[in-house]
């Protein structure tokens, strides 16, 4: 349900709406941040490219391939070769556009899929990148024949198709600590990935995750940079062959793309595309670990990181990008930038970015601004901004991987080797490489009194909300984005968990019975509860603390149910993270850390049920890859630091011929479980850390409220505490008279991610009065004359009266208004007329609500 209404200037009037700003930013405090420039780089921050390693670039000098690109480049037109360094995507491009302005690359987002469809069908996928390639090499307009390349998120397996084989997420491989059986993954999703037509894929990820918060975690291999270094290559090798062979980007491989550059793992407080201060030789020695043999494995690609490096983003960062990558560590691909990345260089816009490529970006992903971006840069190179030199050089790093991956000599997708070939989308063999993948990347934690492995002809009870779930199972990147969305039919070639332990238990004579809530029709002998995180990726994903909510959710609470009724527990924990979860793991009799398995649930089976003979069928193998926390707030523990004390240490993991009895745990977190942070700004009545909340009046005075109850002091503004599911759990506001409710940050907000991936601000709210006419606003700023506001009138009139609800405001829209959203020391303003009340329970950033405001201009 949505409500339309339009970005406008308040009725109240303009003498109003400035009070509110000069309210939100007075006072030395609110002064100085408004003032501050996140992006101002900061002690720490030089780099000095002669301590950096300098891994050798597996291809000599091949005069015969400088040729060809000397070639062609010379007959290339300055509108060809700006094309060449611009990628867009799919769901903002047109096979017609690649024709006229004869770009180099599209792309796939996470949320783009031909027709707009999730679910397309394979055959959509590769029709339209037939549709692309031709594009590219037709010449009937007078342009040059150069074939475009497609990138794609194929982040475990070729996971934007339905059907195909989905591997464990990276944090589940590094708990396998097998290389071979990672080649082996990768040349898998490699051919899985050629069926549909694509030549190229952002993988893999080398991020050394510090901080279990971050969303991305479960993109890394492991917290430990030596384990990360000994995947890398191995991986890169799998999907584009061997440099020096003949199946080196053959038809079966594909590109390869590591990211991102550099130190996306190691941001402040654990957020996605923050500032990461580190030493230089932390920079080097952690976080690009990864990129010294993925270089010597030849990558073609190396995609430029969100994050900043004290203040100074990676986009623009040329010490780093050319002096570092290309110079010293002799990196001779071409590193191509993540979503409008460049668009966040200070100085910079989505559109508009020359300083990007001067840097040594090399191709831009300006996904949904590809066009405004075409023209700025060629305007750029006219007027000399971006030299010759630096474009023809960019160009050249382009035309080499086409060149080399024999595009030029290739027919379109459809009649490649792969091309079409949907039967080997989530073929018998490559989910059999999965599932032992599955098998291998189990982490057990607990095994009490040896109740494992059971015996599967017993009658046993499978229960919890990611039993049968699959995709809770497969997690983010998985069809959409955030995982989210889909239904069972999307996975034709897939087993749950379920599946897999009923088909074993029903072959042994044995009886099986699914019951989410833990209802059972006959009392099970044992139990295995199947519960985890919800999917999620990015900056959707980060944490403000590490213990797992299952008090809201009712997963400690069905464990304990079903102990309380004499049956034995095995706890499975689906998480894209080790997560706090003593008392669960207490409650449970065993405890096994499954990560996110993907399509094959069977490999769970193959490791908790006896054979035929009593004996394991496989042992447990996988061994921590990330510190399990002691506490909830020991979330940057990592191997290797001083004063490491987890509760689980890297490299932990029981097998069946260890003892598996476990102490009790302690089960006091060692945080306030009620005290969210993160993207949640008001919860249960009160402002959270770092915000102040505050009232203004009609007459433009301000108050900052510090307890329950306040009034504005012309009194046209008043606040009440109400209970809710707690005592004062939400706040009342009652207007006789026009003024604002606000929230102001101790410390500027980015939410340029979020704002980009259209999250809106969420009001969990109850409407009780409004006036005849609605006269309401929602606004954000970052200072005098960067204030965005939306009027959502409208939209609290279609809302139910006197029950609560959440509204989505897209943060989007604010920005559309003219507030800077990488910057908001105002992150919320909800103005109102006379004749208003209404409660608030909480404001948050999330992508859960009941109702969204359409704010189309």
């Amino acid at each position: 349900m949505s409500t339309v209404h339009t970005l406008r200037v308040s009725r109240l009037g303009a003498a109003l709406a400035a009070s509110l700003l000069v309210a939100a930013c007075s006072g030395e405090r609110s002064g100085d941040v408004a003032a501050a420039n996140p992006q101002v780089p900061a002690d720490g921050a030089t780099v000095d490219p002669a301590n950096w390693p300098q891994p050798e670039w597996p291809f000599a000098e091949d005069a015969a391939l400088e040729k060809k690109v000397d070639d062609l480049l010379a007959t290339m037109t300055v509108e060809e070769k700006v094309g060449q360094i611009v990628q867009g995507d799919i769901a903002s491009i047109t096979p017609e556009d690649v024709r006229k302005y004869r770009l180099g690359s599209i792309l796939a987002g996470g949320g783009s899929d031909p027709g707009g469809k999730y679910n397309a069908k394979p055959e959509e996928w590769l029709a339209l990148a037939d549709a692309f390639w031709e594009a590219s090499m037709d010449t009937s307009g007078g342009g040059k024949a150069i074939p475009v390349i497609w990138g794609i998120d194929a982040m475990h397996g070729q996971s934007n198709i339905v059907g195909a084989t989905l591997f464990p997420h990276n944090i589940g491989l590094g708990a396998m600590r097998n290389p071979e059986l990672l080649r082996e993954i990768a040349r898998i999703t490699a051919i899985e990935t050629r069926t549909t037509g694509m030549e190229w894929t952002f993988a893999p990820t080398v991020a050394v995750p510090q901080d279990d918060r971050w969303g991305r975690a479960y993109e890394g291999y492991s917290e430990d940079p030596k384990l990360v270094a000994s995947y890398a290559g191995v991986f890169v090798e799998g999907l584009q062959g061997k440099p020096g062979t003949p199946e080196f980007l053959d038809d079966h491989h594909v590109m390869s793309s590591v990211k991102h550059f550099l130190g996306d793992g190691g941001t402040a407080n654990g957020k996605d595309q923050g500032d990461t201060i580190v030493s230089e030789a932390q920079l080097r020695d952690i976080h690009a670990a990864g990129y010294v043999p993925a270089i010597a494995a030849g990558a073609q690609a190396v995609m430029a990181s969100f994050n900043s490096f004290h203040g100074e983003k990676l986009h623009g960062h040329k010490p780093l990008l050319t002096d570092v990558l290309k110079d010293r560590m002799n990196f001779g691909g071409f590193i191509v930038g993540d979503w409008n990345g460049h668009g966040q260089v200070r100085g910079c816009t989505n559109t508009n970015c020359a300083q990007t490529y001067i840097a040594g970006l090399d191709m831009a992903m300006a996904s949904d601004s590809w066009k405004g971006m075409y023209e700025s840069t060629l305007k750029h190179v006219q007027d000399g901004t971006i030299p010759m030199e630096r474009l023809d050089d960019a160009v050249r790093r382009i035309l080499r991987v086409k060149f080399r991956a024999n595009l030029f000599e290739k027919p379109k997708p459809s009649e490649r080797a792969l091309g079409g070939r949907f039967e080997l989308l989530g073929a018998p063999e490559h989910r059999e490489v999965a599932r032992r993948a599955v098998r291998e990347s189990l982490v057990l934690l607990k095994n009490q009194s040896g109740i494992l492995p059971l015996s599967p002809k017993q009658t046993v009870l499978v229960a919890g909300d990611g039993a049968d779930n699959l995709a809770k199972q497969a997690g983010g990147w998985t069809l959409t984005w955030q995982g989210d969305g889909t239904k069972r039919e999307d996975f034709p070639n897939a087993d749950s968990i379920w599946d897999g332990l009923k088909a074993q238990i029903d072959a042994a004579g044995g009886r099986a019975e699914l019951a989410v809530d833990g209802k059972y029709t006959r009392k099970p002998d044992v139990a295995v509860v199947v519960f985890g995180e919800e999917p999620y990726a990015e900056f959707q994903g980060d944490l403000s603390n590490l213990m797992f909510k299952s008090g809201k959710s009712g997963d400690l609470e069905l464990i304990q149910k079903l102990k309380a009724e004499g049956i034995p527990v095995v706890a499975v924990f689906l998480s894209g993270r080790p997560l706090w979860l003593n008392r669960e793991i207490n409650a449970a009799d065993a405890f096994v850390a499954a990560w996110l398995p993907g399509s094959e649930g069977g490999g769970v089976a193959d490791v908790l049920l006896q054979g035929a003979d009593g004996k394991p069928q496989h042992d447990f193998k996988g061994k921590l890859s990330f510190s399990w926390p002691r506490r909830a707030d020991q979330y940057a523990n990592n191997v290797g630091q001083e004063g490491y004390d987890p509760l689980f240490a890297f490299g932990h993991g029981l097998t069946y011929a260890d003892k598996g009895d476990l102490a009790p745990l302690p089960e006091e977190p060692g945080i306030d479980p009620e005290a969210d942070g993160g993207n949640t700004w008001f919860v249960r009545g009160a402002p959270t850390t770092g915000l102040t909340l505050r009232l203004v009046g009609a007459d433009g005075g301000a108050m900052d409220v510090v307890h329950p109850a306040a009034k504005t002091s012309d009194g046209s503004l008043q606040m009440s505490a109400i209970n809710t599911d707690v005592q004062e759990g939400a706040r009342l506001f009652d207007w006789s008279g026009p003024g604002a409710v606000q929230l102001l940050s101790y410390q500027p907000i980015d939410l340029s991610r979020e704002t980009n991936g259209d999250v809106p601000v969420v009001l969990q709210l109850r409407v009780d009065a409004l006036p005849a006419s609605p006269d309401a606003t929602l606004s954000a700023a970052c200072g005098e004359g960067c204030t965005g506001e939306v009027a959502i009138g409208e939209a609290l009139a279609k809302l139910p009266r006197g029950e609560w609800t959440r509204l989505g405001v897209p943060l989007k829209c604010l920005r559309a208004g003219g507030a800077d959203t990488g910057r908001l020391v105002l992150p919320f303003a909800l103005r109102a007329a006379a004749g208003t009340r209404l409660a608030l329970a909480s404001v948050s950033v999330s992508t859960e609500f009941d109702h969204l405001a359409d704010c189309n201009r």
